[in-house]
């Protein structure tokens, strides 16, 4: 059997973390979280539940987990975030993976609730992770602020079944507020690599996003909030092209 380290990044997730702490208590042999100085109740309720507890300035949500990630005692590694809770099948699945851990990582599907729907179209689920892996085969890169584990040229990988649940946001205010700073970085990481705005992107890229999202992928099936979550969708790509091609106005 491997000894399994449980790694979870915070901030300000008073209102989460206590659910995904119970949701390991189960299989973890360790839980290391690092904080980015969280202004509420976070750091209490960590160490409540006796977690390795550590604090860093947020540089960058890759920089971060790489950083998490060094905390960890055990090479097997859950990675999870704050906002994340496997179910019971996936929790079952992970205790017998630990009996015997073949492959070098293993994947998952996700499964998030919007607003207290479960979301299960939309293009956001099956939404396949990988985040339970031998820590010395990978790391996460990507471009901010969207992160992917990345494993070595021939590792294996195989799927367990069952969900991580992942509680993402309890207001479509939330929702917008996200894309509104999410973007800001996607299109800041863009410009810094010298990508250039096209008008025709900015026209037809938000249209493609709608349409794949609410009717290629299904999102309709999701009644209302598949609606929201297909024009929010299309609202962020319709933001990285606008603020891509601002940056580039200021540097003219």
């Amino acid at each position: 059997m491997v000894s399994l380290s449980v790694v979870i990044i915070t901030y300000n997730e008073e209102r989460n973390i206590e659910r995904c702490l119970k949701s390991v208590q189960d299989f973890a042999d360790e839980v290391v979280v690092l904080d980015s100085f969280s202004t509420d109740r976070t750091k209490e309720i960590c160490k409540k539940y006796g977690v390795r507890f550590y604090q860093h300035k947020f540089d960058g949500h890759i920089q971060q987990k790489n950083r998490a990630l060094s905390y960890a005692s055990f090479a097997h590694v859950l990675q999870l975030d704050a906002d994340e809770a496997p179910d019971e099948q996936l929790k079952a699945e992970i205790i017998r993976v630990k009996q015997d851990f073949k492959a070098d990582g293993y994947t998952f599907n996700r499964l998030t609730n919007y607003c207290g729907q479960w979301i299960k179209h939309s293009g956001w689920y099956p939404d396949r992770k990988l985040r339970l892996f031998d820590s010395s085969k990978g790391k996460w890169t990507g471009t901010n602020p969207h992160d992917r584990l990345e494993l070595k040229k021939g590792s294996s990988i195989k799927h367990l079944k069952g969900d991580l649940l992942h509680y993402s946001f309890y207001t479509i205010e939330e929702h917008i507020q996200t894309i509104d700073k999410f973007s800001s970085i996607a299109a800041q990481q863009r410009f810094e690599k010298g990508k250039k705005p096209f008008v025709l992107k900015l026209i037809f890229s938000p249209l493609s996003k709608f349409l794949s999202s609410y009717i290629f992928k299904g999102g309709f099936w999701d009644g209302y909030y598949g609606w929201v979550i297909s024009i929010n969708s299309a609202h962020s790509s319709f933001l990285k092209q606008v603020k891509l091609r601002e940056l580039w106005k200021k540097q003219a």
